[in-house]
């Protein structure tokens, strides 16, 4: 059974910097697609960023430039780093997998982690 679970969640002042890790077990991590979502209150998830088999990374207009996703294949482990973080950054971020590349892996699912922006 594939498991994802997210860490590096947390608070942190506008501006900030957090790194998400989501470490996959019970599936061959190198042919998944991966995905970072968000989910902010009483809206649906939307997807952050994503990354192919071969680490080519896709990421949503909002977060161009301040975010970046990567992959280390040898500890199965999906990282999003976060930077220049901003109040409506706050949100649930959620890990996703998927066995083949999409630029939205939905297969899969971590339980969530918090990321709270505030001064």
């Amino acid at each position: 059974q594939v498991q994802l679970v997210e860490s590096g969640g947390g608070s942190v002042q506008p501006g900030g910097s957090l790194r998400l890790s989501c470490v996959v077990s019970g599936g061959t991590f190198e042919n998944y697609a991966m995905g970072w979502y968000r989910q902010f209150p009483e809206k649906e998830r939307e997807l952050v960023a994503s990354i192919s088999m071969s680490a080519y990374p896709y990421y949503t207009d909002s977060v161009k430039g301040r975010f970046s996703i990567s992959r280390d294949n040898d500890k199965n482990t999906v990282y999003l780093q976060m930077s220049s973080l901003k109040p409506e950054d706050t949100a649930v971020y959620y890990c996703a997998g998927t066995p083949k590349n999409t630029y939205q892996p939905r297969d899969y699912w971590g339980k969530g982690t918090l990321v709270t922006v505030s001064s």
